[in-house]
């Protein structure tokens, strides 16, 4: 992959609006390889604060609030980027969601079960749904990549932890059958499955002893997965461990 890999190419990354966390990292490798970035958080002054950082280094960002659990408010979200930016999107990077411990099933509260759906799950579909349509005008076909997890994956440690699984276990679906519904668009769909990364929220949480993947490895994947290397590859879950 070259140096400026994505200039003249518009990246779309949601859940980025915290300090420390991987979006933050990612959208800073996205931009040094010359992207231009719309930043989407719930949080708009989180958000903000990311993208006047970005720009003080000479980046092009472009901050939105949404609430990626609302389908009205998605739909106003795409129809502002297609009428102040042009409404082509050549990659999405939905890392938006959040974990919880839910505990056994029979104890556990329904309405972590349904927060974590909403949040981690119900994000991804409205999104992808809201942006298929300016990921089709890419030239050389767009590139969505999920984040899941490597609790979704077979053999993984999963008790008490059923609806984050359970959720994240739905985002690798919707990516499978994102991947194959768009073969013939040329939009991709791939999804990242990392254990624990070292961002500030799980070093707080977990730590600095315990075993972490580096947001710069992720980054590594992800830019790649979105790169025009990657345009044969769709469908494809990649495990960092």
């Amino acid at each position: 992959m070259t140096p400026r890999a994505f200039e003249n190419r518009m990246v779309l990354l949601t859940g980025v609006g915290r300090e420390g966390q991987v979006g933050e990292m990612l959208a800073r490798r996205f931009a040094e390889a010359g992207a231009s970035l719309l930043l989407v958080d719930v949080d708009v002054a989180e958000t903000q604060r990311r993208a006047d950082a970005l720009r003080r280094t000479g980046a092009r960002a472009v901050a939105f609030g949404c609430d990626l659990t609302d389908p009205a408010q998605l739909d106003a979200l795409a129809a502002r980027v297609t009428g102040e930016h042009g409404g082509v999107v050549d990659a999405l990077v939905h890392l938006a969601g959040g974990f919880a411990m839910s505990g056994q099933v029979d104890a556990s509260d329904v309405s972590v079960w349904h927060r974590q759906f909403a949040i981690n799950l119900t994000t991804a579909y409205l999104t992808t749904r809201a942006c298929l349509p300016m990921l089709r005008r890419s030239g050389g076909g767009g590139a969505i990549v999920y984040f899941a997890s490597a609790a979704a994956l077979p053999g993984a440690v999963t008790a008490e932890m059923s609806a984050y699984v359970a959720a994240k276990s739905g985002v690798l679906a919707l990516m499978r059958s994102v991947a194959q519904e768009e073969k013939d668009t040329g939009v991709r769909a791939n999804a990242v499955a990392p254990t624990s990364i070292r961002t500030s929220a799980n070093l707080a949480s977990m730590g600095t002893t315990a075993r972490y993947v580096e947001r710069e490895e992720v980054a590594d994947v992800v830019l790649f997965l979105c790169s025009d290397a990657a345009r044969r590859i769709t469908g494809q879950v990649i495990h960092l461990a």
